[in-house]
């Protein structure tokens, strides 16, 4: 049995159970009932706000098939179908974590823009 962090082990997986920024899953979920969707999000902040839960929650949000496969834009992800299932496993293709610390030159830039393309 391999040990994980409690707050991996908990992580909320979608905005109903999340606790704390209010204002910014108001915001999230606001735009995607209305679809008016910027074409880009930054989250930033200190360790430890919420900020990669957040991400994924989106990126579950936005790619969702729902457990039909008939899904789209949702604030409400279903947990259940392939997307969301790899997108928490940390392996669906178009969602990239970085760690900002780490990855911060102009080398990880461009290895990033290139995995995009």
């Amino acid at each position: 049995m391999s040990y994980q962090v409690l707050a991996r082990k908990w992580r909320p997986r979608d905005f109903a159970s999340l606790v704390g920024q209010d204002h910014v899953v108001k915001a999230l979920t606001h735009a995607l009932e209305q679809r008016r969707l910027h074409h880009a999000y930054l989250f930033t902040g200190t360790r430890g706000v919420g900020k990669t839960t957040i991400a994924r929650i989106l990126a579950k949000s936005l790619n969702c098939v729902g457990p039909d496969g008939q899904g789209g834009i949702t604030a409400t992800p279903c947990n259940r179908c392939e997307v969301c299932t790899a997108i928490d496993a940390g392996r669906f293709v178009d969602y990239i974590e970085m760690d900002a610390a780490s990855n911060r030159g102009v080398d990880e830039m461009t290895t990033l823009l290139e995995r995009a393309v």
